[in-house]
């Protein structure tokens, strides 16, 4: 099947002198405007480049956006039931811990607060669903209905634009571009007004992704009680997505200018923090009320013993953790696989509501070694181009794809190190062709490209109550269309925004205006 193609915003491509006038005004719009990041290649405090970013927005059905908005605090009142569940947690991660020592040792951490006793019982969730639109009909959880609104184009069946989305994963830990998101937005709003084209801003849906995250966490620390005690972001040693992570801390002061936000390396926390016997705790003579991290979700942030003491220090706490270390295993791609298994939704949320949420996700399948897991392994090795394979890690550029799949599944063969990966199967979204900008490059890239959409979520809770839940904004991140990863941080996508559009689609007919 002939990948599908989305209608661009507006005619491409642009004639070179209108191009060439309005890329270096939108990079200059990016960099005056905060839109940026340090350089991995060429690093210095002192200096930022505008981050990659598409020069118009993507074409995204209305219709889609709107359902991945309404179910987000449904997914976010999900993953809290899941983080309050010691059982599932223990029993989703235990072939996993086997084999996986990152995982091992953060399971233990949380064993190790729940048998003491849990000092702070309420819990921050800044969530981000990620989705990509499916247009391939066979994977579709509507397939039935696709042969009724196939077209026929030069001799070959194509499937309408798309047939519905499907979730990708759902973060829990560092869920970033909560400035980022919101700053595309206003970059291709600026952009299209340039072209003249102002009739169109409407299909650019509000993004208050910043204020909303930034709220959540304003919650929390009035939730603590003590206007004295401060927001901690713990950071990794250099952080390249600097601008995301400041507008965070800038936007907090704006909100409430009664608090105080401090940046510290989990190092730093290590050699300067104190856990007093009220488990409290203090750094610099400072009380945390909320620690929100920006790192720590992989094993490259913890350099030796004392980086992992810290965070038993933390979780031992009565700080309010974002997240919690049961939000991050609940985040793991272990227990989201987990999830996908026939009945298991029902255990969290009314049957008619987990069918809806069902719905959403793609094949997830277990690589333990079982009968279930070499049924997968058998499936993946046929056909690997339909697989991805997924480690328990965060940050991108750590999956497998394609032939890789293949070569790693054959390497570990049916030794306990399959545990430590899940199978999904590939999504395959529809096309589009925009400019991709990027610093490394004063030639704007005319390419085909696809999107992963966003969602932001905030919830505030303990095991039996929950505070807050509500959706807050959104992000977009394109990247070209024959690339696997599209972290922006990671270096393989590019920031952008949904232009809405009613559209039909194979498994939702609607009319088109």
């Amino acid at each position: 099947m002939e990948v599908p193609r989305l209608e661009t915003c507006i005619p491409l491509p642009l004639e070179n002198v209108v191009l060439e006038e309005l890329v270096d005004k939108a990079k200059d719009w990016a960099l005056m405007n905060g839109a940026a990041m340090r350089s991995k290649l060429k690093f210095s405090k002192n200096e930022l480049q505008f981050a990659p970013f598409m020069l118009l927005p993507s074409t995204f059905p209305k219709r889609e956006f709107e359902k991945a908005v309404e179910i987000q605090p449904i997914l976010n009142e999900l993953m809290h039931k899941v983080a309050h569940n010691y059982e599932f947690l223990s029993e989703s991660l235990k072939s996993t811990i086997e084999v996986d020592d990152f995982t091992k040792r953060l399971f233990h951490i949380y064993e190790t607060v729940r048998n003491e006793g849990f000092a702070q019982p309420i819990s921050l969730g800044l969530i981000r669903s990620d989705l990509m639109l499916e247009s391939d009909p066979e994977t579709c959880i509507g397939k039935e209905c696709c042969p009724k609104n196939v077209i026929e184009k030069q001799g070959r069946v194509l499937c309408n634009p798309y047939c519905c989305w499907k979730q990708v994963e759902v973060n829990t830990i560092a869920s970033g571009f909560g400035w980022l998101g919101p700053a595309s937005r206003v970059i291709q709003r600026y952009v299209l007004q340039e072209l003249g084209r102002v009739d169109l801003l409407p299909h650019l849906p509000e993004n208050n992704a910043l204020q909303g995250l930034c709220g959540g966490m304003i919650e929390a620390w009035k939730l603590y009680g003590k206007p004295e005690s401060v927001i901690l972001f713990v950071v990794e040693d250099v952080s390249y997505n600097i601008c995301d992570q400041r507008f965070h801390e800038f936007e907090i002061r704006k909100m409430e200018p009664k608090v105080r936000v401090i940046r510290r390396t989990l190092t730093d926390l290590g050699k300067r923090s104190v856990l007093t016997k009220e488990k409290k705790l203090i750094i610099d003579d400072l009380e945390v009320a909320v620690v929100y991290y920006r790192a720590g979700y992989e094993p490259g942030h913890y350099h030796s013993e004392l980086e992992w003491e810290t965070r038993l220090k933390v979780e031992r706490s009565c700080a309010i953790k974002c997240p919690s270390i049961q939000y991050h295993l609940a985040g793991t791609k272990r227990v989201q696989q987990a999830l996908a298994s026939p009945a298991v939704l029902e255990k969290f949320l009314d049957p008619s509501i987990a069918a809806t949420v069902r719905e959403i996700f793609t094949g997830l399948y277990s690589l333990d070694l079982s009968d279930e897991g070499n049924a997968a392994v058998e499936m993946a090795l046929k056909n690997p181009a339909h697989y991805v394979l997924k480690p328990q890690r965060e940050g991108g550029g750590n999956n497998l794809y394609g032939d890789e799949v293949k070569t790693m599944l054959e390497k570990i063969g049916k030794s306990k190190e399959r545990c430590a990966w899940i199978l999904m199967e590939r999504i395959i979204p529809p096309v589009q062709r925009c400019y991709l900008i990027h610093p490394k490059s004063d030639a704007p890239l005319y390419t085909d490209v696809v999107s992963e959409l966003g969602i932001f979520g905030v919830i505030i809770g303990d095991e039996k109550v929950i505070q807050k839940n509500f959706q807050v904004g959104h992000m977009l991140r394109t990247k070209i269309a024959t690339s696997n990863e599209g972290g922006v941080s990671a270096g393989y996508g590019a920031l952008d925004s949904p232009f809405l559009v009613e559209m039909e689609s194979c498994c939702h007919p609607a009319v088109k205006k």
